[in-house]
């Protein structure tokens, strides 16, 4: 009989930022290995992820480094800015300054939700104590003594209680021992004194510390005097970010006057190239603990003496507003720095100090504040214990301890012990390690090293369960069936896909397919789901577990959501490879699921769709994409049968009913298509995904038979705001509201502005996809914003190349068009016309830019044109509003 497996324990000691990062990458970490754990988080504070630094109420503290820097994962830096945007911050942007208390909140959360998805396979307990002692217990294991006489005993111990406290090692003794001393100004309650009262203060320090405290003591009245030896406070960041550079190359092996010179030509280089010096340090970051790794022990005592100062002042800088409220601190002298140090201190009769400097000068102020940072070790209890015994030893230079690759050197210079650190005790190893940026990719390093060993191997025997078209899947039985009804209902444009696939991954965190079908889900159809983290998940176990076909999907449905897939390349491979892969087929072909690939045109698509016939033996999702592609044809009796072949046996099938419903609109079957449609939607199709696009076809039928009040029920019944939200109401709702304008068919205020009103403004002005683009350049033409579209334009602009040769002319012709320039307007959509197509779809879709150029025309007088055009489109196919439109026009 085999026995059930002992769950290893990993104390993290430390509920900060560095530890609650820690304890989301273990959680996370576990979860998708299937790796039982019980992680136990030490720390006396009252919340987990807030720490020292993030426990400040006050806002005008703020964070020292933009929100598109302070993700808690490595691998998806926008997870902090979608936090804020989804908790009551909808406005920011990667490049804010939050209040740090926001920070500590998100960090919080963040964790919490890590703990409930980890559930059943990680077991979290907070203890509430501080650690004050290490030592070796039996069997390797290691037992942590707490502050209450508690004794844990664990597997691991991760130490992540951030930078040492300061010592005041250099304040006189009198000044120590005197009541208005202050040594921890964040400790709770230790700036009361100063707050209450409005006597002068002496910041000693002039770091970010510092900075902080000024922006909490400043008031008129008082002066604050900040004091270092250098006497420098940090510089800010630029207002506006200068443009990225790459690091100087050779660096690596240098010495320290070579890199020197190496560095200020580079700081030259970019202020002549950027008139900013923040690009060319900013572009060092990466390399910093290798170039800090690579100097002699003499060396890096020679910077820290010469370089160290102006490096910190420049390398970690405040926001720009904290830059300006100290700027005119200095203006009004409310702020004054000094360059010394403290040499005596004499208290005065009337409570004040007298604070005497090396140079001769006095300063007689009512509070001395130590805002020296961070001493050169640790020492607080639990790590004086360590390197009492020697389980740990200082570091490089004296700084922190000697860690490799995170895990504690002992005095004999082994890692023997499962100890292991990151943050600021690490400084002397890497020098650069105090900051979010550095302290998350540790996180995840340390997780993924701490938890391998205990990783099972997967048995190669073990025999995987199948999708729904034979394929095998990396995961377990429940997931994958939660995953086969993703697909099934995907393949059906049925509603509950989104909801199977949630299922699928919680079921099995470490499910890549799972992960990015709900990732494809969010970007082509609007659902709702954090596609980013969807992604960056999807990642994340591919690289643990998945085969090569799971591995090129993820890969694929990363290139299409970072818009480096253009002309679906890597998509026609992959399904080159695995043909039976239904949802990379669905993505690939444009239909009512997914915009498919922009240059996919009829004479590859159905050479791609038939090839594939093989692995799919007459299934009816099969059947249902070559009745789509022989009606983009014109083939539309072949195209009918298809569809009708499907419905046959399977009466739910969306993609079916979608080609049927073009195959009525072309052929100008108006009446019959209306009727149709409307019993199916009435009654099949009441668990369709997308049953508001079906109402928007039998909208289009009512359009083209000239029935206004039709038109106008159907909008209210069915596509309006409220029955329709997101995407959808863009690309069904507010281009019907258009076509209906501009054909003279809605009477009335049109209610366009509704339609703006339910969709993210993120998704209109700064659409993922072009297909999404261009009808949100039709709703803004519908409002006649123009400012908007500009915003559109430009975003176009810097996107994909789809976006910048067919929406960046398209929303320079709808603006002239709301500004009744109606010649240049028409100039515009006639050009896109030839290339629309890239922007996927369907042509019925894509129909309503040739309706905004005859609207164009016939505004702009040119009469003839518009004849010719309308010729075209009773020529395609018959319709009651076209030929009415003729009848209009002016005889010539």
């Amino acid at each position: 009989m085999s026995q059930a497996r002992v769950p290893h324990t990993v104390a993290v000691v430390g509920a900060g930022a560095a530890g609650a990062m820690t304890a989301i990458q273990l959680c996370e970490t576990a979860a998708r290995r299937r790796v039982p754990l019980d992680l136990v988080l030490v720390d006396p504070a009252p919340e987990a992820g807030r720490g020292t630094a993030y426990a400040t109420p006050d806002p005008r503290h703020r964070l020292n480094v933009p929100a598109g820097g302070m993700s808690c994962y490595p691998d998806d830096p926008g997870h902090l800015t979608r936090w804020l945007c989804r908790h009551g911050e909808s406005g920011v942007t990667a490049a804010d300054f939050v209040p740090r208390h926001r920070f500590g909140a998100y960090v919080a959360d963040t964790l919490g939700q890590a703990i409930v998805r980890a559930h059943g396979v990680v077991r979290v307990r907070r203890v509430r104590a501080r650690a004050v002692g290490c030592a070796d217990g039996s069997g390797g294991r290691l037992e942590i003594r707490l502050d209450d006489g508690e004794l844990l005993d664990t597997d691991s111990v991760v130490i992540a209680t951030g930078p040492a406290a300061g010592n005041a090692a250099w304040a006189p003794t009198a000044l120590r021992e005197s009541a208005r001393f202050i040594a921890s100004p964040w400790t709770p309650g230790a700036l009361d004194g100063p707050l209450a009262d409005p006597s002068d203060v002496l910041l000693v320090g002039t770091g970010l510390t510092a900075v902080d405290l000024v922006l909490s003591l400043d008031r008129p009245g008082r002066t604050l005097h900040a004091l270092s030896r250098g006497g420098l406070l940090p510089q800010p960041h630029a207002l506006t970010p200068a443009g990225a550079m790459a690091p100087p190359e050779g660096l690596h092996g240098a010495s320290l006057e070579r890199l020197r010179r190496a560095v200020y030509r580079h700081v030259g280089r970019a202020v002549r190239l950027h008139g900013d010096w923040r690009p060319a340090l900013d572009s060092l970051r990466p390399l910093t603990a290798e170039l800090w790794q690579g100097l002699t022990a003499d060396e890096r005592a020679e910077f820290l003496a010469r370089d160290g100062a102006l490096w910190n002042t420049h390398r970690h800088r405040m926001s720009p507003s904290t830059g300006e409220a100290l700027a005119r601190a200095r203006t009004a002298r409310r702020l004054r720095t000094h360059s010394g140090r403290v040499v005596a201190a004499h208290p005065e009769p009337d409570g004040t100090v007298t604070v005497a400097l090396a140079d001769g000068r006095s300063l007689r102020v009512g509070w001395v504040i130590d805002c020296t940072g961070p001493g050169p070790r640790p020492d607080d209890p639990l790590w004086c214990s360590l390197l009492d015994s020697g389980a740990a030893v200082p570091g490089p230079l004296g700084m922190g301890v000697a860690t490799r690759d995170g895990r504690l050197v002992d005095a004999q210079g082994l890692c023997g012990r499962p100890l292991f650190t990151l943050g600021a005790p690490r400084r002397g190893e890497l020098w650069e390690t105090t900051a979010v940026p550095e302290i998350r990719v540790q996180a995840a390093a340390l997780a993924r090293d701490l938890l391998a060993p205990l990783t099972p191997v997967a048995r190669r025997s073990r025999r995987r369960p199948l999708d729904g078209h034979g394929l095998p899947l990396s995961t377990y039985a429940e997931a994958a069936a939660a995953h086969r009804s993703g697909i099934d209902r995907v393949l059906k444009v049925r509603a509950g896909a989104e909801d199977a696939f949630r299922r699928a991954v919680t079921l099995d965190p470490g499910f890549a397919l799972g992960h990015a079908s709900l990732a494809l889900l969010g970007h082509e159809c609007g659902a709702d789901i954090d596609v980013p983290r969807a992604l960056a998940d999807a990642q994340r176990s591919a690289r643990e577990r998945a085969d090569e076909r799971e591995r090129s999907f993820v890969d694929v449905v990363t290139r299409r959501v970072h818009g480096t897939d253009t002309d679906g390349s890597a998509l026609l491979r992959h399904l080159d490879s695995h043909p039976g892969d239904a949802l990379a087929l669905a993505a690939a072909v444009p239909t009512i699921a997914f915009s498919g690939v922009a240059d996919l045109d009829d004479d590859y698509a159905l050479p791609l769709v038939e090839r594939a016939s093989p692995a799919y033996d007459g299934h009816w999702f099969h059947t249902s994409l070559l009745a789509f592609l022989r009606q983009g044809q014109g083939r539309y009796h072949e195209a009918g049968e298809l569809a009708h072949r499907a419905l046959a046996a399977e009466p739910a099938s969306g993609h079916a009913v979608h080609a049927l419903a073009h195959v009525h609109y072309e052929s100008g079957a108006h009446e019959a298509g209306r009727d149709w449609l409307d019993r199916w939607v009435s009654g099949q199709g009441r668990g369709a995904v997308h049953r508001a696009h079906f109402s928007w076809h039998i909208a289009l039928h009512e359009l083209a038979l000239d029935d206004p009040a039709a038109v106008r029920r159907r909008w209210l019944a069915q596509l309006a705001p409220g029955r329709v939200q997101g995407v959808r109401a863009l690309v069904d709702s507010g281009s019907l509201l258009w076509r209906a304008r501009l054909s003279d068919s809605w009477h009335g205020d049109m209610p366009a502005e509704d339609v703006l009103d339910c969709v993210a403004r993120e998704v209109v002005e700064r659409p993922a996809t072009a297909f999404t683009a261009l009808h949100a350049a039709v709703a803004l033409a519908a409002v006649g914003d123009v400012a908007a579209l500009r915003r559109l334009r430009d975003h176009a602009a810097g996107a994909d190349e789809v976006q910048r040769e067919v929406i960046v002319p398209l929303c320079e012709a709808f603006g002239a068009l709301v500004e009744e320039r109606f010649q240049e307007a028409a100039r515009g959509l006639d050009a896109v016309l030839p290339v629309l197509r890239k922007v996927g779809g369907s042509a019925a879709q894509r129909e309503v830019v040739e309706e905004t150029l005859l609207y164009a025309l016939v505004a702009g007088g040119r009469c003839d044109a518009a004849r010719r055009l309308l010729d075209i489109r009773l020529d395609r196919k018959p319709a009651p509003r076209d030929r009415r439109l003729m009848a209009a026009l002016p005889t010539p």
